[in-house]
């Protein structure tokens, strides 16, 4: 499963975004990346995998498995690295990650920790910063297989289906960044197979 994300400023009047003025945040205040030329944002906080019971990738089950509470804080918090959640009586560690290239392999994520790659449910989450607030702004994701997205505690895409990655595949209506910090969040569920997942603005 692949998932590759961009956020584009498209159409008459949308502004065209500096990616060198942004920086991405792996959840952790301390440290700082810009995206690389093309807006993909490289650096993630992912929490290790969540074991679901033979997920379906349907829109409705999908949204059924994002919107279950796993874990306190699981659409508001700001994880660092190492930070742990107890999730049915198990620890899982959220982990910084990141990546010289446009994706996050969320699959070699989980088996380099052994931990399952199939029937599975990843949350990841980054913080950019934008020295000025941006305005029709839109988030584009493509995924081999399902996800859904946040902005600023909002969902603004989901994609479902088990499907192959496809840049721009799917894309959000406009929607503003503020200046300064926004929170950007994901639930990517895997039935089986490969998995990964990029985004960017």
């Amino acid at each position: 499963m692949k998932l590759v994300i961009a956020v584009v400023a498209t159409g008459l009047g949308c502004p065209l975004i500096d990616f060198a003025q942004l920086s991405a945040k792996s959840a952790d205040p301390t440290k700082s990346y810009s995206p690389d030329a093309h807006g993909f944002i490289q650096n993630w906080t992912i929490l290790e995998p969540i074991h679901l019971a033979t997920p379906q990738l349907t829109e409705s089950a999908v949204q059924a498995a994002a919107k279950h509470e796993y874990f306190e804080g699981q659409l508001t918090s700001l994880p660092k690295d190492g930070e742990k959640v107890m999730v049915d009586g198990a620890d899982l560690m959220w982990h910084a990650v990141a990546t010289h290239d446009y994706n996050i392999n969320t699959y070699h994520f989980a088996h380099a920790l052994s931990k399952p790659t199939s029937n599975v449910l990843f949350w990841g989450v980054t913080i950019v910063n934008c020295p000025r607030e941006m305005k029709g702004v839109r988030l584009a994701i493509g995924c081999n297989a399902s996800s859904i997205w946040w902005v600023n505690g909002k969902e603004v895409i989901g994609n479902y289906g088990d499907r192959q990655t496809v840049i721009d595949d799917a894309v959000s209506k406009r929607l503003t960044l503020n200046k300064g910090n926004n929170v950007v969040r994901f639930a990517l569920v895997n039935a089986g197979g490969a998995t990964d997942y990029c985004r960017g603005f």
